[in-house]
């Protein structure tokens, strides 16, 4: 049995604070809301997830030394904006050597970084992997067959965490490819955003398909070129995490992208959605990435000029199939 700390008191640290009591681990839920913990501990579910019950023997605390001392894992589940304060905020009480798995996902528009950067920045003694996959907190919270993979430097590391958190409804892979695996979990949501504007225009299959092919093919093409296996996207933690971002109205991204497309802004989008829409934050670091490694993006291009500039989205959709003619594969050789 080990002791894990759920570092945010959201859909996806409840979901996980439910697979690893089941487990058998001692769990403990941290929330930085006084008014989130309250509700966990007094109704032992959260609004945003009703019907997936937290045991009582959770304990769901605002107090950050309660979660942080004696534990052997602490899982940082906030959402990506508030990585780096809650990192920063915990630092102190985080001993040498202590595990750290981030399972959100996103890039810091200011630095550029990767969340996993952010908190070995933030708390240099942690040894801190990831967790990324295509993984709704609502199904992985009510026992559906899910399949994720564990990142990290350390392959004692991965696999000691693959061993907390693999059950029958829940399949664990190990990879050395941080890097690639973050990329692909906080790019696809900007693909998803526009995957969802597609549907609130009302377009079809043709177009999710397309959008789904040629948006993993924008996010290798930046991963690769910033250092990230090209195997990486086109696994679980790429191509899958994309297929279920883009199709499922779980997705808060998709959901967002879907008023989107039905004429609100994106303010609006996330308003009605009432969670936090990642793709929205990783869109302009997207961009900015893209400019410095000099690769094109343009179905993320697109998305930036819907969300930041203005344009519509039928204006945005024209101009994606007006572009140049392009080959596919590029590697292909004619016969004549």
């Amino acid at each position: 049995m080990a002791k894990v700390s759920l570092i945010g008191g959201g859909s996806w640290g409840i979901a996980l604070a439910v697979l690893l009591h089941k487990n058998g681990h001692q769990v403990t839920v941290w929330s930085a809301l006084e008014s989130e913990v309250e509700m966990l501990a007094k109704d032992r579910e959260h609004k945003m997830m009703p019907g997936v019950i937290l045991p009582k023997d959770i304990l769901c605390t605002g107090d950050d030394r309660t979660a942080v001392a004696g534990q052997d894992l602490l899982v940082f589940a906030v959402a990506s904006s508030y990585t780096r304060s809650t990192a920063a905020r915990l630092s102190p009480l985080v001993r040498q050597g202590q595990m750290i798995l981030n399972v959100a996902k996103g890039i810091e528009e200011k630095t550029l970084m990767i969340l996993s950067q952010i908190i070995e920045q933030e708390i240099p003694q942690a040894d801190v992997a990831v967790m990324s996959g295509p993984s709704h907190a609502e199904e992985v919270g009510r026992g559906m067959p899910t399949t994720i993979v564990v990142g990290a430097k350390s392959k004692a590391t991965a696999e000691y965490i693959q061993g907390l958190f693999m059950s029958e409804v829940f399949r664990v892979y190990v990879s050395s490819d941080i890097l690639g695996m973050e990329l692909g979990g906080a790019l696809k949501n900007v693909v998803a955003l526009a995957a969802g504007i597609a549907d609130g225009l009302g377009y079809g299959d043709n177009t999710k398909a397309a959008l789904i092919t040629r948006g993993i093919t924008e996010i290798a093409r930046l991963g690769t070129a910033m250092g990230g296996k090209f195997e990486t996207f086109c696994g679980l933690t790429g191509i899958g995490d994309l297929i279920v971002t883009c199709a499922s109205m779980h997705s808060r991204n998709r959901r967002a992208g879907i008023l989107i497309g039905q004429g609100k802004t994106y303010e609006e989008a996330m308003a009605e959605v009432k969670m936090v829409v990642e793709g929205v934050y990783s869109a302009k670091a997207a961009m900015a990435l893209a400019k410095k490694y000099n690769v094109q993006l343009p179905i993320i291009e697109q998305v930036n000029q819907i969300l930041f500039e203005g344009k519509s989205a039928d204006q945005a959709v024209k101009e994606l199939m007006l572009r140049d003619k392009k080959i596919e594969v590029s590697e292909a050789q004619w016969e004549t």
